[in-house]
């Protein structure tokens, strides 16, 4: 069949594709170069990681937000928000922790010194009880009998020959009691002189543990002790001496030495001190003192200076010389 009718069928164009670009006027068309795939920036790791830890550590938020924002700058990464976020966070976090740091010290440290203040004022009758100092292992024996002014058996150091009998628990290191024998010592001494009253002392040693490790308080009661045996009628004024010269508690204290050196007297203390032999009987006198005293009207010393008057305590002020005056003349 003849194919040049107006029926026939001709050749007809190809479809235009809808999606191939128009090349410009007057450039040849050439092929279709679709373009590359772009992905989109992704969020920085370190980023995320600075803002999530802001919240618990913010030092780990303070270095990894620096280095994050290096990274976003370098990379054109996304999270630059994050790593902001993270670093005022973790600075904030940081400065507050460092803040309650110091306040932490600040009041661990106003408790300690509170707490050294209560315990150097425990000694007192206002302030608790006293604790007894341990023993140490001592190879000599116990001393017996009497020996100058010094009744080992009874206990105690005793001046005068008075009806009227006074017992003074002191301890060497006690700052109370270097207040009681300034105010009364040269009273007490008159009173032994003039024959009125007896009095007994007992140097007792529980505030050792306050003399860094020195045991000042056995170390003063045995000098005591060494001096009335050697020099009997000088060992008030030597009590009154040790008391002039005190150390402070949480000191190491006078050496055998200088306590030697405040004894007056003819006869040296020095070796007797330094043989150690009196600090065993100061510390067992220690021990019964808090355990029980008879003939009085308390069961056992509860802190020093604890003063009797036959029998009697004496609760009135350490510094109050009329007062007690008073007390012992109600004696007689």
């Amino acid at each position: 069949m003849d194919n040049t009718g107006t029926d026939a069928p001709r050749d007809q164009p190809n479809p235009t594709n809808p999606y191939q670009p128009v090349p410009p006027t007057g450039v040849p068309a050439g092929p279709f170069v679709p373009p590359p795939f772009v992905s989109a920036p992704k969020t920085n790791t370190l980023a995320i990681v600075s803002f999530v830890s802001s919240f618990f550590i913010g030092l780990v938020a303070i270095i990894t937000g620096h280095i994050a924002l290096g990274q976003i700058r370098a990379r054109g990464e996304l999270g630059r928000g994050f790593a902001l976020a993270g670093l005022i966070i973790g600075y904030f976090m940081v400065a507050v922790t460092s803040v309650l740091l110091v306040l932490l010290i600040v009041f661990a440290s106003a408790i300690g010194a509170f707490l050294v203040a209560i315990d150097s004022n425990s000694s007192s009758f206002d302030g608790g009880s006293p604790t007894s100092s341990a023993a140490p292992e001592s190879p000599a024996p116990l001393p017996t009998g009497q020996l100058g002014a010094a009744n080992f058996d009874a206990g105690y150091l005793e001046f005068g020959t008075g009806a009227v009998i006074i017992d003074e628990y002191v301890d060497p290191m006690c700052p109370f009691c270097a207040q009681f024998e300034q105010t009364n010592g040269e009273l007490l001494a008159a009173g032994v002189a003039s024959g009125d009253i007896t009095l007994r002392v007992h140097s007792l040693t529980f505030l050792d543990s306050r003399s860094q490790g020195t045991n000042y308080s056995s170390r003063a009661s045995a000098a005591l002790t060494c001096q009335a045996t050697l020099n009997p009628d000088e060992t008030l004024a030597f009590l009154s001496a040790l008391f002039a010269n005190q150390p402070s508690e949480q000191t190491a204290g006078r050496s055998n030495s200088q306590l030697a050196d405040l004894a007056p007297g003819s006869i040296s203390i020095a070796d007797c001190l330094e043989s150690g032999d009196y600090e065993g009987w100061s510390q067992q006198n220690t021990e019964a003192a808090l355990t029980k005293i008879d003939g009085a009207d308390i069961p056992s010393v509860a802190g020093t200076p604890t003063v009797l008057v036959d029998g009697v305590h004496y609760t009135g002020s350490n510094t109050d010389l009329a007062e007690f005056q008073a007390f012992v003349a109600a004696a007689f």
